[in-house]
């Protein structure tokens, strides 16, 4: 929503994956929210200390919302909940519809389709986060190889 806990974090996860396989050249990956009220801040320190406890930099992202242009640029606008996905949903030309896709939906253990939000939690909240977008980011990288890069 605000872009500075579940999205840079899967943000950071996922360009740490991608960065791995040598694919950053081929891949443009980006967070946004869908309000701007944090727009130009740093993502919650929590987030910073537990990604990187698990060795993702989150430190050089910056909130910012959701443009229209987004829709045309990206093949993918993926999504931590019902609330944003509704959203987006209505900010999103129809012919792009298509692209909004629940993150977790490239989980392969899909406990649920929504990560929690975990800003007014503890620091366990920021640990469930990571867990969830750890196996989605793989996922989606499997995807998008498969798919695209073959």
């Amino acid at each position: 929503m605000g872009n500075i806990c579940r999205s840079p974090t899967a943000q950071g996860v996922f360009q740490f994956l991608v960065d791995k396989d040598g694919l950053d050249k081929k891949i443009v990956i980006d967070s946004a929210g869908t309000v701007a009220y944090q727009a130009g801040k740093k993502p919650d320190a929590r987030a910073i200390d537990a990604a990187t406890k698990r060795g993702y930099d989150l430190s050089k992202l910056r909130a910012r919302k959701v443009e229209d242009a987004d829709f045309e640029k990206f093949d993918y606008v993926l999504v931590m909940d019902s609330d944003n996905h509704m959203d987006l949903i209505e900010q999103c030309p129809e012919e792009h519809h298509y692209k909004i896709k629940y993150f977790l939906e490239y989980s392969s253990n899909k406990p649920t389709l929504e990560v929690p939000d975990p800003y007014y939690g503890g620091l366990k909240g920021f640990e469930t986060v990571l867990d969830l977008v750890e196996e989605a980011s793989e996922g989606l990288l499997a995807h998008i190889k498969k798919d695209h890069l073959t």
